[in-house]
């Protein structure tokens, strides 16, 4: 038996919003694709840039957090495993492709919108401000 490691971390924004949907179990999936960005100069120093373009999903309640939270154009930070799907076309072609099966998400960037509370909540007055006395340092022993 060999040796393997199947992991990946990637740092990217959303290009869409997420695609909610549950299994008929009730199970929440949430598929996202982000964009990576890699920027370098060329031999005669001219910036070149390019995008790859990463599948994403996300499972129970990871999806959950995912579907509220993420929006087109939002950064995220994603770790989870690399898996290979195959699938036969409607036409009888032989189809694969390679996505991320997130166990980990971090919300990166400014905060968007969360989501609406149930409803909206009243003003809150002002609490007076509490008067405490001032502590007598001179009857204190020092822990020494």
């Amino acid at each position: 038996m060999s040796a393997s490691f199947n992991h990946c971390t990637l740092l990217g924004n959303l290009v869409r919003d997420p695609d909610v949907r549950f299994t008929p179990q009730g199970v929440q999936v949430v598929d996202v694709s982000i964009a990576l960005n890699h920027t370098w100069k060329d031999e005669s120093g001219a910036k070149r840039e390019e995008v790859a373009y990463v599948d994403i999903v996300f499972w129970s309640k990871l999806a959950d957090v995912a579907g509220k939270y993420l929006k087109k154009g939002s950064q995220a930070l994603v770790s989870g495993r690399l898996q290979q799907d195959h699938w036969e076309s409607k036409s009888g072609e032989k189809r694969s492709r390679l996505r991320v099966v997130a166990d980990n998400l971090q919300l990166l960037g400014p905060r968007t919108d969360s989501p609406a509370p149930a409803k909206p909540a009243a003003p809150v007055p002002a609490a007076a401000p509490r008067s405490r006395p001032e502590p007598d340092f001179d009857d204190v022993e020092p822990p020494y």
